[in-house]
């Protein structure tokens, strides 16, 4: 049995707890908050018995603990995975990993350094409309991808508008397109077969009632390293359900969310529709967390390389940081390398 401790006691780490309780060969061992009393009321909701703590090093100190879930605010996910990499844990981070790319950089060399297992909580990699469609691709649907489109628009005020109501709210210090775009960036890239971006540009819409530091709306065009463009966005603050947007257009087809078009089928007149699970709302009830962990036990248990590791992850980061960055400099290009 592969041991695990949860480190964050909010609404994902239920998720989490529920992954790994339904999984063979896993056993949550520890949950450990900012508090006993939050870590103690999440284990009383999830049904566990298992131990408590309101330190993390002493957490990563249980003997029994083989892998950790980082479920705590992004501003903290930097110190923990260089922390339980140093301690010679399997590591799943929730997203975004990091706020900013020497956060990033060091996570991804501790990891590498201490050789142990990881995966980025991109959990719609999982969602079935996404394997769909990345699917589609491979078995040459659409001919040669020339552009993807990905869009991640998440209203919290519309859906909850008295928890936002707070004088001076700021829900991150980095923006939308890292906070939650970060998604739609990454599922541009997986059905690419995680092909790399390496230039960004960005534009961001500005509104009075959002701080100057926080950029609830950014659009970016990208390009991608086999010659594909791409247009990637995500907001906040739109007022509208949650929307996730994954469309992808080639010289012999296109795929729009769940509506195809392609040469492969004589005679079509019109977009015909997949029977597929969109991913079409933000709670993280309806995500697909079971599928996620049981990968990140099997890469575990058979010695394999997620194609949703840290590292793989460090050029969906690192593209999310430069369009906010390119938009506060007026759309001026940067170049990743």
């Amino acid at each position: 049995m592969i041991g695990v401790a949860i480190q964050g006691a909010g609404n994902v780490s239920t998720e989490h707890i529920k992954a790994y309780e339904n999984n063979p060969h896993t056993r949550v061992v520890a949950i450990g908050s900012r508090t006993m009393e939050s870590a103690k009321k999440k284990a009383i909701a999830c049904g566990i018995d298992c131990e408590l703590f309101d330190s993390y090093d002493r957490m990563l100190a249980h003997p029994g603990v083989d892998l950790v879930s980082i479920c705590t605010p992004p501003d903290l996910h930097a110190a923990e995975t260089i922390a339980a990499a140093e301690a010679s844990k399997h590591i799943l981070i929730e997203k975004p990993v990091a706020l900013n790319p020497d956060e990033l950089h060091a996570m991804d060399a501790a990891v590498q350094k201490a050789g142990v297992k990881t995966v980025v909580s991109f959990v719609l990699r999982w969602n079935p409309m996404v394997l769909s469609i990345k699917q589609a691709i491979e078995k040459g649907w659409i001919g040669q991808p020339l552009l993807v489109q990905a869009d991640y628009w998440h209203g919290p005020t519309h859906q909850r508008p008295k928890k936002f109501e707070k004088p001076g709210w700021n829900p991150m210090t980095a923006g939308a397109i890292v906070h939650g775009g970060c998604h739609a960036m990454d599922a541009a890239r997986y059905v690419l077969n995680n092909d790399p971006i390496i230039q960004v540009s960005g534009v961001s819409a500005r509104n009075s009632s959002h701080p100057e530091t926080y950029l609830a709306t950014t659009a970016a065009t990208v390009q991608f390293e086999r010659g594909t463009a791409g247009k990637i966005s995500g907001s906040t603050e739109f007022f509208m359900p949650y929307v996730f947007n994954l469309e992808v257009f080639g010289d012999e087809g296109v795929i729009r969310n769940n509506r195809f078009y392609t040469k492969q089928i004589p005679g079509q007149r019109d977009l015909s529709e997949i029977p597929t699970v969109l991913p079409d709302s933000g709670a993280v009830s309806h995500h697909p967390f079971q599928e996620m962990i049981d990968h990140f036990i099997d890469c575990i248990t058979t010695d394999a390389e997620s194609h949703d590791n840290l590292s793989v992850a460090v050029n969906t980061h690192l593209a999310c940081f430069a369009a906010e960055a390119s938009a506060r400099d007026r759309g001026a290009p940067v170049h990743l390398t």
